[in-house]
C-alpha cells in the first residue's frame, strides 16, 4: 500500500492510498491561529480491525506535516537537492 497527499488548501490535503482517498490531513486551528500540531483522520469510521496501517485511531495528531509525512511512509521531494539532468 502506498500513501501520497494531495493539496487541497494551505494546510489541508487529502491523503490517499493506492489512489483513492480514505483520510485527510490538516493543521489544526485555534481561536489564536494556526497551531503547530497537525492531524490525519480517516474520512470513514471503522472499527479497529479494519482500519488500514499505520491507522491505530480514527484520528492522528503530529507535532508537524513532514512528521505526519514520515509516519505515513511518504518522503518529500528534498527541497534543497539540484535538478538533475
Amino acid at each position: 500500500m502506498t500513501y501520497t497527499v494531495e493539496q487541497l488548501a494551505p494546510g489541508s490535503y487529502d491523503v490517499l492510498r493506492d489512489g483513492v482517498v480514505i483520510a485527510s490531513l490538516v493543521r489544526n486551528v485555534h481561536r489564536s491561529g494556526p497551531a503547530d500540531t497537525w492531524s490525519a483522520e480517516l474520512l470513514d469510521e471503522m472499527p479497529a480491525i479494519k482500519r488500514p496501517a499505520p491507522f491505530t485511531n480514527q484520528r492522528h495528531v503530529f507535532k508537524s506535516r513532514p512528521a505526519a509525512l514520515e509516519w505515513l511512509s511518504i518522503q518529500e521531494p528534498d527541497a534543497t537537492a539540484e535538478p538533475t539532468g
